[in-house]
């Protein structure tokens, strides 16, 4: 397999599947403190800094919509609030309140744990791993832009 359309098809069947252990796996640390992966997602976009649901969607590679929706969702429950935004007067930020803070920490226990157990399966080459997909993802960015 070396033509370069046997190797987009590989590498876009390969990121499929990645994405979808990712998911199941964020899922999976998510139930248990009552949020879902997306709402995990949403949380931690705005983690270090607010940012406008426009941002939390390109940062995320989800739809503005699907954020919104979430974003909207979360403020509700008291997870994140929206404040004023001083580069934009209708792109309001989203920002973590503390209960979002609290349940995006109460997930760290399983996180690490998972991260450890992934870590001893990949040893010194998981920076190598990161690299790459992180790598094919620029050269996406460039050839589809």
């Amino acid at each position: 397999m070396s033509e370069p359309h046997e190797l987009l098809s590989a590498s876009a069947l390969a990121a499929f599947r990645l994405n979808g252990q990712f998911l199941e796996a964020a899922e999976g640390l998510a139930r248990p403190v009552g949020l879902t992966a997306a709402w995990w997602q949403v949380l931690g976009a705005v983690l270090h800094e607010p940012m406008p649901v426009a941002g939390i969607a390109r940062v995320m590679g989800m739809t503005r919509q699907g954020v919104q929706r979430i974003a909207d969702l979360l403020a509700e429950k008291g997870m994140v609030e929206y404040q004023p935004n001083p580069a934009h007067r209708r792109a309001k930020l989203v920002r973590l309140t503390p209960e979002g803070r609290a349940a995006v920490e109460r997930i760290a226990p399983a996180h690490r744990e998972l991260a450890a157990r992934l870590a001893a399966e990949l040893g010194d080459d998981w920076p190598a791993c990161v690299a790459a997909v992180a790598r094919l993802s620029a050269a996406l960015d460039q050839v589809l832009d």
